[in-house]
């Protein structure tokens, strides 16, 4: 009789093993993170948001992602283009002339505000390194917490930083990121999501913006930080007028 137990343990034991579910990895994730954020209407839909005192515009065109930003100044306008590694800016309808370090920098604006406002969208980007780094809990809520490192080649010129993202475990939304950078001195950011909506289908959250309060934190600690009250909130990041078609 005992050892007809331990047979029968064994097999139910080794039975569940089989059957239970494998844990999902950083793509799987980002995947369907992608996916109940707007998934292919990211790559069909031109969208369009005012931010601070700029207006910028992404639009598909023969398959590449064309990224704009207007800047009304009084009787001039200035737009500025990024299409794939190319910029151009237009004063007033007319193309001029940029030096290259000026046109790398507000390249590189224009960019960054495009990526933000379409995460998760931008973490599939061929130069991307994702990495499962298990689970956190933050506000009394778990989260998978994947960090984010760039390819030299393909990963713009801040693809030293490092970036960390918190993805709800049940909705797979992503509720904070951070992110740490090294030019103009150097630092640390974190971002909370909130204020999200779904404009025909795509999804948008305005953020606050935090940093440590002390300096030399381990960016890997920065959730920890946030949940203890040690970050201090610099802004907010608020998307208008959004439109999407």
């Amino acid at each position: 009789m005992k050892y007809l137990f331990t047979a029968t343990f064994l097999i139910l034991f080794v039975s569940c093993k089989e059957n239970a579910p494998k844990p999902l990895t950083a793509q799987e994730i980002v995947d369907k993170s992608i996916e109940v954020s707007g998934g292919q209407l990211y790559k069909t839909h031109s969208t369009g948001f005012a931010f601070r005192d700029k207006t910028y515009y992404s639009k598909n065109e023969n398959g590449k992602i064309v990224l704009d930003r207007v800047s009304d100044l009084d009787s001039v306008i200035i737009r500025d283009v990024k299409n794939g590694n190319d910029f151009e800016r237009y004063v007033n309808d007319s193309l001029v002339t940029v030096p290259d370090s000026m046109a790398v920098r507000y390249a590189n604006s224009v960019n960054s505000v495009h990526y933000f406002a379409r995460l998760p969208y931008g973490l599939n980007d061929g130069a991307v390194n994702k990495e499962l780094l298990g689970k956190e809990t933050i506000g009394g809520k778990e989260y998978y917490k994947i960090k984010v490192t760039f390819d030299q080649q393909g990963g713009g010129d801040d693809f030293d930083d490092t970036y960390l993202y918190w993805f709800d475990i049940e909705s797979f939304k992503v509720d904070y990121l951070a992110y740490d950078f090294h030019v103009n001195g150097g630092g640390q950011r974190f971002r909370k999501a909130y204020n999200e909506r779904y404009v025909n289908g795509i999804r948008f959250v305005d953020y606050e913006n935090y940093k440590p309060k002390s300096e030399g934190s381990d960016i890997l600690e920065i959730g920890q930080l946030f949940d203890k009250g040690e970050l201090e909130l610099l802004s907010k990041i608020e998307l208008i007028d959004i439109q999407v078609e």
